[in-house]
């Protein structure tokens, strides 16, 4: 993450979750229309919830970062649930300003407790990349508990 910039990592993250979307819808297709196999939306399925939780996770982290207001963070978030969404809120979030070529928090002092998290996982790239990379797997746990959206 050392090297990744809030807008590369944004621009990453959205751009990903609107083509696991295009595989998960694809598979919907097949098992749906065609009705020649429930593998595409098994897989898909799969690797769309996980993008979906990575790119939700970092909606938070850049929101908490570039301080959006509380309705953009909502909005970015809310883009990861019609397709293809997220890219352009994406290229929103960019010509707004909303994203950074630097992480803040990597230089500024935090103000309260959230800042002061996200700042920590900022100025430790390996952990904070592993936290996120637990944060994923977590949450992708609990999804699969609690079962697919109905």
């Amino acid at each position: 993450m050392s090297r990744l910039s809030p807008t590369r990592l944004y621009r990453l993250v959205a751009r990903a979750e609107a083509v696991t979307w295009a595989l998960l819808l694809t598979g919907m297709f097949l098992k749906y229309v065609t009705e020649t196999t429930e593998l595409g939306v098994q897989v898909f399925g799969m690797v769309h919830g996980v993008v979906f939780i990575a790119y939700c996770l970092a909606t938070v982290l850049l929101g908490v970062d570039q301080r959006w207001p509380l309705g953009r963070v909502v909005l970015g978030l809310g883009a990861a649930v019609p397709p293809f969404a997220t890219v352009p809120f994406e290229s929103y979030a960019e010509r707004a300003g909303l994203l950074g070529d630097t992480w803040r928090l990597r230089s500024e002092d935090p103000r309260g407790l959230v800042e002061r998290l996200t700042a920590w996982l900022l100025r430790r790239p390996a952990q904070g990349l592993f936290v996120g990379l637990l944060a994923v797997a977590g949450l992708t746990g609990v999804a699969l508990v609690v079962g697919p959206p109905v």
